[in-house]
């Protein structure tokens, strides 16, 4: 492009030009989702679908008071948009909070532009400090860019005449005019961000085991409603005097005559709605909500209910380094003064105060004097001096620092002081000298030389042989943080993976600093160039450098076919196709938009130690709703099985209005105490595994009390009242001493729980007969009663304790290369293949154990065959002389025979 363009930029005519042509740098950002769609995410769910059916079923019976469980449905929908829109709205904030605006150059003069305005082949100014807004090539000037949102590379990237800038990048220093060669979807960032747009599936076993809940619950409901009603019709036809031909037509012609069977279908209602875990899934929805709220007074938000469960189940956690490790800034990691001849006692050196080293008086000065235009390096050693007595001299000249000579300098009273690259500062007989030093120091950091000189020529180069006088080394700020929160994680057995797109010797001097097991071994994964190569690294390193934002996905992918549930920590734009494969990830507020919009957690102090925090409410939360959803799913599962029952032996014995009862006072109001309490356990076991242990005793239980009632009622010929009076009661029993089961150990909290249980359940049942439809039960009907209590609190018991003897199944985790690789060793070179599928595995084992029984078989069949020939080839002896025994052992090549000889006397 000429000069003169350069200097013009676009014309108007130009620009309407471009834009008539959709030439425009369209925002492609990730969008958070509208409020309206969130409201039909949260209330387009199965679980509602089926609430909505039954209440429209008991809407016809005209039995309004049954329809309270429609304020569970209300709830459970309200917690999840409120908290969805939280999280928007919290997310929208942080991403308002980057600057949105760019320098274009048009018709000769500089204009300031939004972002969404800027067109192709527009002319921008970019200096200090300002993000790339879309693709572009240098025209003129240079800098050092940043691009470690988009690579994960924290060196600078020198960019002079036609270098090519990506956009979401930053201007670390200097100041450049570029032309626009992408917009729109064409950027770069909006390339890695389409890739990104993918729906994420939640991994959740708590989410999962609800909807597996839900699920079987919807399927199982319809056969056994559709036949529970058909029974108790039947019941209603019999009790009517069998009119017409069949108990279906009868019910037709009642239906068309306007008469529903309101004790039928409410009584099916009410099984049905047993079957549903209503409050489990308020109470989660809830408990998770509660924890969210909790999170947030820690500057942390969750954008998705279920991701706190999620990180407290992580067993792999990968880290990206910038921003996570390191806080994205320089720091100076110490100071090395040289004792270098002559210079003690030189005249420039007489008004160096004798307190302060050459070393620190020329890095403090020469920091000062380029401080207008400080890169990260000059602004490292500002922070350092800070607070740092060193005497401040005024410069008498000042060399900026200069890509192409790689070092700044500046004059004092005191002399002539290079800072920079030792490379590039001291001659071949100086660098050599200090070689060693400038390589031993290089393992962990960035290595400046600080030289003394003669001074500096018109067009600013050093006059004179650079004279060493000390090394100053900077790295990566380390988070304060960092160490102690990577060491709860090593504690709590998660295994640490950190990768980076920088320099693997980097990130792995970094990872040793903050103690990541195993940060000796690293590999560089532009090495890792077929995906064999990439999936067998997995298992043999946890420091990656160089690593291409794809790779960083495919590792992720990788762990998660060994069956790992993986964490993905990251703030840049390079970060995003991984966070959205993780299992759980986690962004950093100051990082890119992409990053925020896509992360399940934010933190918003940009602090990584809030880690632990997290995984302490995800763990509450897990075993707390572990003990709670017993509760819930006691009902569920007996309500299934009652519902079985009782198409056999009609009516069923629950009204929904008994039900009420039980819903609050044997599972609702323990339930959320439970739910609440602190617990910083580790998660063990799987969530459905665990609560269907503690459930099924208690279910189990019920059905048998149950039983025991219609089976007496139609011995003794009680009446329906008494018959779900008495079903009500033993139900309540069993429930009570579930809570006393999962109370245990007991606290003052517990013990007032179940103090206020029963005296809740006593108060129902003794205060509000008539609403409850309590029968008045005679002295044989409470005797009865209570050897049926008895009975049922005694198989619950027993129950429990085989279920709390059962072993947990083991699992063993993969080890060498990884569970389904395969590798193979030879001259020419390793070779990684699969082993097959689960199933394939599985199928080659169980073959190999049946071939290593039959050979088992074989050696023992052959082993008696040889005893019985030796003793049959041996003549017979009266007393035994002494002869040891022959022995017959397995041998490589079949069956071994060792004889036996005399003793020697």
């Amino acid at each position: 492009m000429a000069a003169t363009d350069i200097e013009r930029g676009l014309s108007t005519a130009e620009v309407e030009e471009r834009i008539a042509a959709g030439k425009i740098n369209r925002n492609m950002e990730l969008k958070t989702k509208s409020v309206k769609e969130l409201i039909i995410e949260n209330l387009c769910t199965l679980f509602n679908l089926i609430n909505v059916i039954l209440a429209f079923l008991v809407i016809l019976t005209g039995s309004f008071k049954n329809l309270t469980f429609l304020f569970v449905v209300f709830l459970n929908t309200a917690i999840g948009v409120i908290q969805s829109m939280r999280s928007k709205k919290m997310v929208d904030k942080l991403t308002l909070l980057t600057s949105k605006k760019a320098i274009a150059v048009r018709d000769g003069a500089e204009v300031e532009l939004d972002l969404d305005q800027i067109v192709l082949d527009d002319i921008i100014r970019l200096g200090r400090g300002d993000q790339i807004p879309a693709d572009a090539v240098v025209v003129s000037g240079e800098a050092l860019v940043n691009e470690s949102l988009l690579t994960g590379e924290s060196d600078l990237i020198k960019k002079q005449p036609g270098s090519e800038l990506m956009s979401g990048s930053f201007i670390d220093s200097g100041l450049l005019r570029a032309r626009v060669i992408h917009v729109g979807a064409d950027n770069y960032v909006a390339k890695i961000n389409n890739e990104a747009k993918y729906v994420k599936k939640v991994n959740s076993e708590i989410m999962n085991a609800l909807n597996a809940i839900v699920r079987f619950a919807s399927i199982i409901m319809i056969p056994l409603g559709l036949t529970l009603f058909a029974s108790s019709v039947s019941e209603l036809w019999d009790a009517a005097g069998t009119p017409g031909n069949s108990a279906l037509s009868w019910c037709f012609s009642e239906l068309l005559a306007g008469h529903v069977p309101s004790s039928a279908l409410l009584s099916t209602v009410g099984a049905l709605l047993g079957m549903i875990p209503q409050g489990l899934v308020l109470l989660t929805s809830s408990v998770l909500a509660i924890a969210t709220v909790r999170l947030a007074r820690r500057k942390v938000l969750a954008q998705q209910l279920y991701c706190i469960e999620t990180l407290a189940r992580v067993d792999v956690l990968c880290l990206d380094k910038t921003g996570t490790i390191t806080s994205g800034r320089m720091e100076v990691e110490g100071t090395y003064p040289l004792p270098v001849e002559g210079m003690g006692a030189g005249e420039g050196d007489a008004a160096v105060p004798v307190d302060t080293t050459v070393l620190d008086f020329a890095l403090a000065n020469v920091a000062r004097a380029t401080s207008a235009d400080a890169n990260e390096t000059c602004q490292a050693l500002l922070n350092y001096y800070a607070d740092r007595p060193v005497e401040v001299s005024e410069p008498l000249s000042v060399i900026p620092f200069s890509s192409s000579k790689k070092w700044s300098g500046a004059s004092f009273a005191q002399g002539s002081y290079v800072m920079g690259a030792a490379q590039f500062v001291l001659s071949d007989r100086a660098f050599a000298q200090v070689e060693n030093r400038v390589a031993e120091l290089a393992d962990t950091c960035r290595v400046l030389v600080v030289a003394r000189v003669d001074g500096f020529t018109p067009d600013g180069d050093m006059v004179g042989e650079a004279e060493p006088v000390g090394f100053v080394t900077i790295r990566d700020e380390i988070r304060t943080s960092a160490a102690e929160t990577i060491g709860y994680f090593n504690e709590q057995g998660v295994t640490l993976n950190v990768i980076s797109g920088d320099d693997p010797r980097t990130v792995s001097s970094i990872a040793r600093v903050v103690g990541v097991p195993g940060a000796d071994a690293y590999v560089d994964a532009t090495t890792l160039d077929t995906p064999a190569k990439l999936d067998a690294a997995v298992d043999r390193y946890h420091v990656f450098g160089r690593v291409t934002p794809q790779q960083k996905r495919e590792l992720v992918q990788a762990l998660k076919r060994r069956e790992h549930t993986v964490a993905m920590t990251g703030d840049g734009v390079n970060d995003v196709l991984a966070l959205k494969e993780a299992d759980c990830s986690v962004a950093m507020a100051a990082g890119s938009d992409a990053a925020r919009n896509v992360a399940e957690i934010v933190l918003v102090d940009n602090d990584f130690a809030s880690m632990p925090a997290v995984v302490a409410e995800g763990r509450r939360s897990i075993n707390n709703l572990q003990r709670s959803a017993s509760l819930f799913l006691t009902k569920t599962l007996f309500s299934m099985g009652l519902a079985a029952l009782c198409i056999a032996l009609p009516p069923y014995p629950f009204e929904p209005i008994q039900m009420t009862l039980i819903n609050f006072f044997c599972i609702g109001a323990p339930g959320f105490v439970l739910g609440l309490e602190p617990n910083n356990a580790r998660v063990k076991g799987s969530f459905l595994t665990n609560v269907l242990k503690r459930a099924l005793p208690a279910s189990l239980a019920v059905i048998l009390a149950a039983a025991l009632d219609i089976f007496v009622a139609r011995v003794f010929g009680f009446n329906q009242l008494t018959l779900s009076t008495m079903c009500l009661l033993t139900s309540c029993a069993a429930s009570v001493s579930l809570i006393w089961r999962i109370s245990q150990p007991l606290t003052p909290l517990r013990v007032a729980l179940f103090v206020f249980v029963v005296a809740g359940i006593l108060t129902g049942v003794i205060g509000f007969p008539k609403l409850l439809s309590i029968a008045n039960l005679s002295m044989g009907q409470m005797v009865i009663l209570a050897v049926i209590v008895v009975i049922t609190c005694s198989v619950f018991f027993k129950l429990a304790t085989m279920m709390d003897s059962l072993k947990p199944r083991r699992r063993h985790a993969a080890t060498g290369f990884g569970r389904g690789v395969r590798v193979r060793l030879g001259r020419g070179g390793g070779k990684v293949s699969s082993t097959g599928s689960t199933a394939e595995r599985f199928a080659k084992r169980v073959a190999a154990d049946m071939a290593q029984r039959r050979e088992a078989r074989t050696v023992r069949e052959a082993e008696a065959r040889a005893l019985e020939g030796m003793a049959q080839a041996q003549p017979k002896k009266k007393k035994s002389t002494g002869v040891k025994r022959s022995r017959v052992t397995k041998s490589a090549q079949g069956i071994k025979v060792s004889m036996s000889s005399k003793k020697k006397k």
